[in-house]
């Protein structure tokens, strides 16, 4: 890796910021500001700190609205404004996708908005940690923070995911080398155990990797459990791993201190789904007979875990809510955003922070190219060339303020570093503005009858 200078041209710095890229949500990092920009963070991983350091070529930052020629051109945001709030009050069936990046006080808004027309509220679970919302509403959840990770685990497993890569300071922030108060020599006082089909670079940096097969994670959790309950396992091989090898980790896990598991999207998306979150969240009970266990979904977004959080706090229900009889109601496969869209249901779509352009399969982008697309976002991307009304946003965390969740629950409060550009404007600013907006076109049509 080429070396590189360390960056003194700056006019001031702002510590203490938070990161606003994965889950992590690290909270100490240290940013150098010049002429209003943020040209360098100190203490991000290169995920986070190519983030913050956002691409003003890619920036988006004048509302515009599609004409008839089908061209987005630049209009100011009174009109761009007022006809999407127009288009959100005469839909019978909008959908409000995506908040993962965006804060909570933006979502009180977004509910706010989507109870008014009847909309369904969804973001990025519904194809990612979909399966373990829907296990832990069958299982419970054994869940810790990271901070007692840091200071009490000495054994991690990480399962069905790969840190080094998707969360690059996990390991070195919160778990394998911190040292926490109970754990002093830091690496040296834990086990660091991997599961996963592929030898990753998480896996090269473990104790232990336990390369079970694809799709084996179901019956090889099993296994562990029927190791803990004393039975003895009729199959030589299970899952591709030797009896003999988990028995011996059952053994290291049961007379462990504290231990902390940690799973991605490795365990649920293989065909068992949530069956394989089930099983895994029955494992750390099992064990917690014998000692202390918890888990932690390793989440995405910086902030897909607080609207998850928020919506089951306030509607009951974590993600594809649908308001249109009235009141809440929550069913997989029907209220979900792709099964909506595959179905050609909705008539309008607003995404927020969130670009289902690049990450939605083609059937339900067909349907978008065939109904009107709201975006609020800050920068280019694919769902832009959808979109028929781009409202440019600011950046949460550098250009505004606002509240988000740690993957395990803990709320953060993401401060402000810079100012946005004079064109654009805050996230909460603008569904605001679009409830007030639609709130006078029904009360106009109410008052007309």
């Amino acid at each position: 890796m080429a070396y590189e200078e360390p960056i003194r041209d700056y006019d001031e710095l702002v510590e203490n910021c938070t990161c606003a890229f994965c889950g992590c949500n690290c909270d100490d990092l240290t940013y150098l500001i010049k002429d209003g920009h943020v040209v360098g963070v100190r203490h991000a991983c290169r995920l986070g700190a190519s983030k913050v350091m956002e691409d003003m070529d890619q920036r988006l930052l004048v509302p515009m609205i599609r004409n008839d020629e089908g061209n987005l051109v630049e209009t100011d945001w009174d009109t761009a404004l007022d006809k999407a709030a127009e288009l959100i009050a005469g839909a019978v069936r909008p959908v409000f996708y995506g908040w993962s990046e965006t804060s909570i006080e933006t979502m009180k808004h977004g509910i706010k908005l989507g109870e008014l027309v009847g909309a369904v509220l969804d973001n990025q679970a519904t194809i990612c940690h979909g399966p373990s919302l829907q296990a832990v509403q069958n299982a419970g959840y054994p869940v810790n923070t990271l901070g007692e990770v840091k200071n009490r685990a000495d054994m991690i497993v990480y399962s069905g995911n790969n840190a080094m890569n998707s969360h690059p300071r996990h390991m070195g922030r919160y778990s394998a080398f911190p040292r926490g108060y109970f754990r002093k020599r830091g690496r040296f006082d834990r086990t660091i155990v991997t599961m996963d089909p592929r030898y990753t670079d998480t896996a090269k940096m473990s104790d232990i990797w336990v390369g079970f097969e694809q799709n084996g994670d179901y019956e090889f959790y099993n296994a562990m459990r029927a190791v803990l309950r004393g039975k003895k396992l009729k199959k030589d091989v299970i899952s591709g791993i030797p009896k003999e090898d988990i028995e011996e980790l059952v053994e290291a896990m049961k007379t462990t201190q504290y231990g902390s598991l940690f799973f991605g999207l490795g365990l649920t998306h293989t065909l068992s789904k949530q069956r394989s979150i089930d099983i895994a969240i029955n494992l750390i009970q099992d064990l917690n007979k014998f000692t202390k266990w918890n888990l932690v979904p390793m989440r995405g977004h910086f902030n897909v875990n607080g609207f998850n959080i928020f919506m089951a706090f306030e509607m009951g229900f974590p993600y594809g809510v649908d308001f249109s009889r009235g009141y809440p109601r929550y069913m997989n496969g029907e209220t979900n955003t792709i099964d909506l869209l595959t179905r050609e249901e909705p008539d309008v779509f607003m995404v927020i922070a969130a670009d289902p352009g690049a990450h939605f399969p083609g059937g339900a982008n067909r349907h978008l190219t065939n109904i009107p697309v709201i975006q609020i976002d800050i920068h280019w991307g694919p769902s832009t060339e959808l979109a028929d009304i781009v409202l440019p946003g600011s950046f949460i965390g550098v250009e505004a303020a606002g509240t988000s969740y740690r993957m395990d629950g803990v709320p953060i409060y993401m401060k402000k570093a810079i100012d946005k550009p004079e064109t654009c404007r805050d996230d909460e600013w603008i569904v605001r503005e679009l409830h007030e907006r639609v709130q006078k076109i029904k009360g106009e049509k109410i008052a007309s009858k």
